[in-house]
């Protein structure tokens, strides 16, 4: 596989892509859809989410085990890293489709809109788990000013919600373990990663 080559953006270029947006990237079947902010500058240039240099949710998939190999989306996707994404039940979008420098750009009612979006969108995929990743948003965008990460005690058009901590290099309290950690713990309730036990049940010996 011939790896994307590595694109050199000026800030007058990603200036430029303000406001843009970028497709969602979700197959038939999904079975973890993820749901970001919103795009930034650089994802929407290169047309590949969290494509931002430092952002950790690729490594922190990997380490998770939610997908099997690295994937460098900092100058676009290939097709075969979006198909092994969509192979492994994993489907990306965002609450609200604007790219901005930042999410602080985002108002509440954007927020708030994105996530009456969101519903709509889980009603249409069926995915088995839901993970917004950044609590910040999702207490803004569905009014749950109390949320804390992992399990929500409230499901999302009758599907598990997780809110899960922002990947984003200017996080500065997540850890990159601790995003594998809670990732992981996501991806074992959608069924894409296997429990402890199940993997220690396949690697031991069979009782006699």
């Amino acid at each position: 596989m011939q790896p994307t080559p590595r694109l050199t953006l000026t800030r007058a270029d990603l200036k430029s892509f303000h406001g843009a947006s970028l497709p969602d990237l979700i197959g038939v079947g999904v079975k973890l859809l993820i749901v970001g902010i919103n795009p930034g500058l650089r994802s929407a240039a290169v047309g590949a989410h969290f494509a931002s240099r430092g952002n950790r949710f690729y490594p922190a998939l990997l380490g998770a085990g939610i997908i099997e190999h690295p994937i460098d989306a900092s100058s676009g996707m290939t097709v075969e890293d979006q198909d092994h994404l969509l192979a492994r039940g994993v489907g990306i979008t965002n609450l609200v489709e604007r790219a901005t420098a930042g999410a602080d750009e985002l108002s509440a009612v954007e927020l708030k809109a994105g996530g009456q979006s969101l519903l709509d969108r889980v009603e249409l995929y069926a995915p088995r788990v839901v993970a917004v990743l950044g609590v910040t948003a999702y207490r803004t965008a569905f009014a749950e000013p109390r949320a804390q990460l992992g399990r929500q005690a409230v499901d999302l058009g009758g599907t598990p919600l997780w809110v899960l901590p922002n990947p984003s290099g200017r996080n500065a309290h997540a850890s990159l373990a601790g995003l594998v950690g809670a990732y992981r713990e996501a991806a074992v309730a959608a069924g894409i990663v296997p429990t402890k036990a199940a993997r220690s049940g396949r690697s031991g010996r069979t009782p006699g």
